[in-house]
């Protein structure tokens, strides 16, 4: 199927398969014409890729993980260890975002919200 079709099925714009084409997210076929062809396939992976991505995965882990995922990609074992690995994540950045509001607020009001904190020198 050429871009547009593509675009318009997955509901991603045509730049936006151009640039998953270029980082190697998906492969489509020169055609003499310049065209793209892009195999039927392509659309259910391109939903999988948008929904991942909503789910916090970066196109650089979906795309390290791109082959796994294509041969297995509703294996309950091999998405489990991907959601058990991205919570840790997440919980990761919760506490660091917790520890700098913790810093922000102690910082309040103190007039000099620069200097580290507890200090008064």
């Amino acid at each position: 199927m050429r871009i547009g079709e593509l675009a318009a099925r997955t509901g991603v714009s045509k730049d936006t398969v151009r640039f998953y084409e270029k980082i190697g997210l998906i492969e489509g076929d020169r055609r003499p014409n310049g065209y793209r062809d892009f195999p039927p396939e392509t659309v259910p992976w391109l939903r999988y890729v948008r929904t991942a991505q909503t789910l916090g995965f970066t196109l650089a882990e979906i795309g390290r993980l791109g082959a796994e995922l294509r041969e297995a990609p509703d294996s309950a074992e091999a998405l489990t260890a991907l959601f058990e690995e991205k919570i840790r994540i997440v919980d990761e950045r919760m506490a660091a975002l917790a520890a700098l509001r913790a810093d922000l607020a102690e910082r309040v009001g103190t007039g000099c919200p620069l200097r580290a904190a507890g200090r008064t020198d």
